[in-house]
């Protein structure tokens, strides 16, 4: 019982130390604490309170999950223990409504002390667990783009077969819809669906309809934060699209907002649900230079140009955001319609839609700066996931979809790379045959044409080297995206397009 009494005493005092509870709160939190661990008793502790830092949740946590399991309330597994811990996090973190009162009072402010405020709370509440996002690799490589970042996402859990075939006998339920609805607020999960008793989500007014503004738990980048709409609806890029865009932009200038493609392929993971993604962050993207410059007829106030990145990307510049909005609808209409078949472009076929757009929008001093990313989804026989979709030699890196962040120049690479890359060093310090391990033989082609290339690769250097030529993999990734590519021929084809507008 002293064992849990002092966990207890620990996390209560995190969640002082925090400033998401006051001394007001410590006996209430404690008692809520005392339930969900079973027990009815609390043993005081001789002499001052527990000194306890931000980085001690993750030992203060696994102790009261361990005796969790010891006890039987929960069964020892990564599910079971993340939707227990998230139950208890809830007894410290502020309710919805204060959050909210807080967040606006720090907005009257300025917009960066208010998102300051709920970035820190989101990871304070555990909803962001900081111990696993330190876990994900990143590194940038040098390219002809400019620098592309690289991360291997790390920080899902992945589920034990125990979890797995619970999920798979657990009544399905539709409540929430999805992942993204504000249904999620306080939902205390399930063995298929993550718990929320900790998330926090603040309502804003966009395009004078009701959005929910919260943070990834992932953070992909800083303060990658999410903007969904309140009613479960699908994704939709149209002229509101724009609209909403800069109209976020406006009410939180210092961050960056865009929204995946409407179409499967060349669209994010939830389709179904309307929504964008922001934050703090300078991708590569932002920074590339006008390639080349164009008028567009009726339009001539408004700055436009091809951008030097391997996507076809059309940027658009202007103080005047109305005129902004009119000439990014003005062309993702023609975009829509267009056909060349010269360029393999075709706007649809067999009634089946084709051509969209990812937006991105940014304030740019004075003005406002729309990204337009051509995105084209056709399939052949050649292609079946897609002609502008990873090609099938860079599947040992990547296969997934190019969604919005990857657009942008930050690739999400999957988790099983840690350990690939690093036996990949081993072997190749050995001279090892790579075609005689299961987990590189996917790997083989590519790491025996690199190895070419350099004179001495050894303990020091071989794992920079490998990253490296991983970077290389993910900007041919992102050139296979591209409808228009960086060739002579290709920029001629681009050129075709912009001369329609």
């Amino acid at each position: 019982m002293d064992r849990i009494s002092r966990l207890i005493d620990r996390l209560v005092q995190y969640g002082v130390v925090t400033g998401m509870i006051d001394e007001f709160e410590v006996i209430y939190a404690r008692n809520q604490l005392l339930d969900m661990m079973g027990e009815d008793e609390y043993i005081e502790a001789d002499g001052e309170a527990p000194s306890v830092k931000e980085e001690d949740l993750e030992d203060i946590l696994k102790g009261l999950l361990d005796i969790a399991c010891e006890k039987g309330i929960i069964e020892d597994s990564i599910v079971y223990r993340d939707l227990f811990d998230t139950k208890l996090m809830n007894a410290l973190v502020p309710r919805p409504s204060e959050v909210v009162r807080k967040f606006n009072s720090l907005y009257e402010k300025s917009p960066e002390a208010a998102t300051d405020y709920f970035y820190k709370l989101s990871q304070d509440t555990d909803y962001i667990r900081r111990y696993r996002i330190k876990k994900d690799m990143r590194w940038s490589v040098k390219s002809e783009y400019g620098d592309i970042d690289i991360s291997i996402n790390l920080s899902k859990p992945e589920k034990d077969p125990k979890a797995i075939a619970a999920a798979k006998n657990a009544k399905q339920s539709g409540y929430p819809k999805c992942l993204l609805c504000i249904e999620n607020v306080g939902y205390k999960g399930r063995v298929n669906h993550p718990a929320r008793c900790n998330h926090r989500i603040l309502p804003l007014t966009i395009n004078d309809t009701a959005w929910g503004f919260q943070y990834s738990p992932y953070v992909y980048y800083n303060e990658h934060c999410i903007l969904f709409n309140q009613e479960h609806i699908p994704m939709k890029i149209e002229r509101a699209t724009f609209i909403k865009l800069l109209d976020f932009v406006k009410q939180f200038p210092h961050y960056l907002i865009g929204s995946n493609a409407d179409l499967p392929i060349v669209g994010g993971s939830i389709l179904s649900h309307d929504h964008y993604q922001g934050g703090h962050y300078d991708f590569a993207m932002a920074k590339a230079e006008y390639e080349s410059k164009f008028e567009i007829p009726g339009f001539e106030d408004v700055e436009a140009g091809i951008i030097k990145w391997p996507l076809s990307v059309i940027r658009i510049r202007c103080k005047d955001d109305k005129r902004l909005i009119d000439a990014a609808d003005h062309i993702l209409n023609k975009w829509k319609a267009y056909t060349d078949e010269e360029a393999f472009v075709f706007a649809e076929t067999d009634g089946e839609k084709h051509n969209t757009i990812t937006p991105i929008a940014r304030k740019k001093g004075d003005s406002y700066e729309l990204d337009l990313a051509l995105r084209n989804n056709i399939t052949t026989p050649q292609y079946p996931m897609g002609v502008y979709h990873p090609h099938d030699e860079y599947h040992h890196i990547k296969k997934e979809n190019i969604g919005l962040i990857e657009v942008m120049g930050l690739a999400i690479l999957p988790a099983r790379l840690k350990d690939e890359i690093s036996e990949l060093k081993t072997a190749i310090l050995n001279k090892t045959d790579l075609r005689a391990t299961e987990s590189l033989k996917s790997h083989a082609d590519w790491a025996e044409e690199f190895i070419k290339n350099y004179d001495d690769i050894n303990e020091e250097n071989a794992m920079d080297i490998i990253k490296n030529e991983v970077g290389k993999v993910f900007v041919k990734v992102l050139e296979d995206a591209g409808v228009y590519k960086c060739t002579e021929e290709g920029r001629k084809a681009f050129k075709r397009f912009t001369d329609s507008l």
